[in-house]
């Protein structure tokens, strides 16, 4: 059985590579950024109130990256929000490898045109480190959510992490998978 790999894998392995390297004219191969992993955090802030909102998120969720998400809990008890320690009000799940690539490219090519009156993502949104984090407003822009299922409309972090040292190097990582950045004016 011939083993599967993500399209996005092999234009980075084909394309992108060979063009960071140029670009920032590494001499060692390791030292051209690559993704590392991809983290999807949704905070559901309603599940102190009904613990079934919490059930539909993490489904949603493993839709739309198809990994099991883990509930994230409150670490400590807040009177004002009706929080209690251990509570859970979230969800997030890690992607690696061929599920971090897949993902990557649904974001990019399906997900993010589907955004309404999008005009691009923001340049200005990396950490100083190489990682980029960007926030969706609704989980309906993914092809995996039906409408017709959704009660709540929910939003999420997806933190892209790569192994550049600067953000130029990201950011060219990124545009080399097609990253729809924002046009400068």
């Amino acid at each position: 059985m011939a083993k599967y790999t993500p399209r996005l894998r092999e234009v980075y392995e084909s394309e992108v590579r060979d063009s960071l390297q140029k670009e920032f004219k590494f001499v060692n191969v390791m030292q051209i950024p690559k993704l590392e992993k991809i983290v999807i955090n949704m905070g559901v802030g309603e599940a102190v109130g009904d613990s079934k909102k919490i059930k539909k998120a993490v489904e949603e969720m493993t839709k739309i990256s198809g990994q099991k998400p883990v509930t994230t809990k409150a670490k400590k008890s807040i009177a004002t929000f009706k929080l209690r320690e251990e509570m859970a009000i979230g969800c997030k799940v890690t992607l690696r490898g061929n599920q971090m690539y897949e993902f990557l490219d649904r974001l990019i090519q399906v997900a993010l045109p589907r955004v309404r009156d999008f005009r691009g993502v923001k340049t200005t949104s990396f950490d100083g480190r190489g990682n980029y984090a960007l926030g969706l407003k609704e989980q309906l822009v993914f092809p995996e959510i039906a409408y017709d299922d959704v009660d709540d409309t929910r939003g999420m972090d997806i933190i892209i992490c790569t192994s550049a040292r600067t953000d130029d190097e990201a950011r060219s990582l990124l545009a080399g998978f097609q990253m729809p950045f924002q046009k400068k004016e």
